[in-house]
């Protein structure tokens, strides 16, 4: 696709001394881009208009009409020309991140604790930039980053020693985990017999007692074989499961780096870093001899560069988290460590569902599972009513409902906090993922009932009017959109213009007859055709099935 913001700025720089590609921006309302021209009026002592005006008849863009109005400069793109250009590229063919590895640390659930609505984020959020960055050519490294170390463990382990059964455990896995965990956390308490035990049998299972590590691992799987339940259902994948364990050991690495720097000081029998006076400082290892999360973050962090190679490093963790990242990332700067520079915390707001939040240790907790299923059985219901002969209508329903959940997750900026409501994720005419995925059931069966053969000997000039024209525009970037959002680390770029398309394309099936014979109708069909394509491309992206029918 050609880049007009590029050809425009070639053809005005020498009539605007000082102009900057950046100046130059999209308009949606009397052309396609404008320069402001407020900024020269200083140097050039005239005003915006008058400089518009005069700019405006000097400059020469082809396949642009130029005009001035009230100090803006305008382009407008011969539309045929934009048309023509537009559809002499394939999508997704462009790799701008070939060559480039990322890693995104993601989901990353805790061993026997359920996979709940609060992990819905950070889970939907890596996966999407996951695809996004493969989409772009990138080698992506999904790592879930797993939960697998603390005193907690020993006092599941405690816990289940002393209320636990064997049996109950294998009936009903991740459901008896839970009520061990909380159990355990309540009498611990008021009990700090209960607290002691508990680290007792976290110290067995570092040294590697076989009873304790065996029971750990049962609890281990027992998580991951329902986490990896929900991860299909949101078609979610990884590359690595290496959790905190893996880096317990390796964390005296970090501290003769540590120490090579003079950087590792002791108050009060522990091991600290001190950073900026706006920081508090890092623990390394607590005066018992425990390493700290942080330690063990600088464990992975220098593992990931050692084993990928990394040009990036996400972490797509909650926005509370903040601090933790500042630090982490402070103490590699500190190390000299030359990737310091290429970590990136991709943080996003707290979810709530019906404004209540969650807490895992009080067992108030909202399984994500069962939010799907609600969604699902809605979708179902809803499905049912508008169109009770559909075949493999509960496929369908799954794929509207979990899709229903994700994409509102990614439809709003990530730092914005989230209040789930499954009637407005379900809103088949909202700005929502069922209505983007009717909308592509919609077009792929105009080109079912048209009997649509591929092809690209169509007739630009049919394709010009404001509709047809407002739906070329919206897919003819849309791999600028993707790369936008991956550099931005916001899916929701993708799920907006998505959702934009969709609006475009129906407002253009309502004003332009497709089926109204000759070059038009086959212009208009091709036009359908890369609507379906860029939508079913799209919402891959954003972890979305593409139903053909609904």
């Amino acid at each position: 696709m050609l880049n007009y913001k590029d050809l425009i700025y070639d053809a005005a720089k020498e009539v605007l001394q000082g102009l900057e590609v950046a100046d130059i921006a999209p308009s949606e309302t009397f052309c396609d881009y404008c320069i402001p021209c407020f900024k020269f009026a200083k140097i050039l002592r005239k005003s915006p208009a008058m400089i518009a005006s005069d700019a405006a008849a000097a400059i020469k863009a082809p396949g642009m009409k130029v005009e001035a109005l009230n100090g803006y400069i305008n382009f407008t793109i011969e539309r045929e020309a934009y048309v023509r250009e537009t559809f002499s590229h394939a999508l997704g063919t462009s790799k701008p991140l070939a060559g480039k590895t990322v890693c995104i640390d993601y989901s990353s659930v805790n061993i026997a604790k359920p996979f709940h609505i609060g992990h819905l984020m950070t889970t939907v959020i890596g996966g999407a930039l996951y695809n996004i960055y493969k989409a772009l050519g990138a080698n992506a490294v999904g790592i879930n980053h797993l939960g697998d170390h603390g005193t907690q463990f020993g006092g599941l382990i405690s816990a289940y020693r002393r209320w636990g059964d064997e049996t109950r455990l294998d009936e009903r896995g991740l459901d008896e985990l839970l009520e061990l965990y909380v159990r355990y956390h309540n009498e611990s308490e008021t009990d700090p017999a209960v607290a002691d035990e508990a680290r007792e049998w976290s110290k067995k299972i570092e040294g590697g007692d076989p009873y304790a590590v065996g029971l750990f691992e049962k609890f281990k799987a027992i998580t991951l074989e329902q986490a990896k339940k929900v991860y299909n259902r949101l078609n979610i994948e990884f590359d690595s499961y290496l959790g905190e364990s893996f880096y317990v050991d390796k964390v005296c690495g970090v501290e003769k780096k540590l120490k090579a720097k003079n950087l590792l000081k002791i108050s009060d029998g522990a091991e600290i870093v001190e950073l900026d006076n706006d920081m508090p400082p890092a623990i390394i290892r607590r005066s018992d001899g425990a390493s700290l999360y942080i330690a063990r973050d600088l464990a992975a962090a220098y593992y990931r560069k050692e084993n990928y190679d990394f040009d990036k490093c996400l972490y797509v963790v909650a926005s509370h988290q903040a601090l933790h990242f500042k630090q982490l990332f402070k103490v590699l700067e500190l190390l000299g460590a030359p990737f310091a520079a290429d970590m990136v915390h991709v943080s996003y707001g707290m979810v709530s569902v019906e404004g209540m939040a969650l807490s895992t240790r009080r067992g108030n907790v909202l399984y994500l599972s069962d939010v799907l299923d609600a969604a699902v059985e809605k979708a179902a219901s809803i499905i049912a009513e508008r169109n009770p002969s559909l075949e493999n209508r509960q496929g369908v329903a799954e794929s509207v409902g979990v899709g229903a959940v994700v994409f509102d997750a990614l439809y709003d900026g990530r730092l914005k906090d989230k209040n789930f409501s499954l009637a407005d994720a379900l809103n088949f005419d909202g700005e929502t993922g069922p209505y983007v995925q009717y909308t592509y059931a919609r077009c792929k069966s105009v080109l079912a009932k048209a009997g649509y053969k591929k092809t690209s000997d169509i007739d630009h000039s049919a394709l010009t009017s404001d509709e047809a024209y407002d739906v070329v525009k919206l897919i003819g970037d849309f791999d600028d959109v993707v790369y936008s959002a991956a550099v931005k680390y916001e899916p929701s770029i993708v799920s907006r213009r998505l959702v934009k398309i969709c609006q475009a394309f129906n407002r253009f099936y309502n004003a332009d007859r497709i089926m109204c014979g000759g070059k038009v109708e086959k212009a208009r069909l091709f036009l359908t055709a890369r609507v379906a394509e860029t939508l079913k491309y799209g919402l891959g992206l954003v972890l979305l099935d593409a139903p053909e029918k609904m």
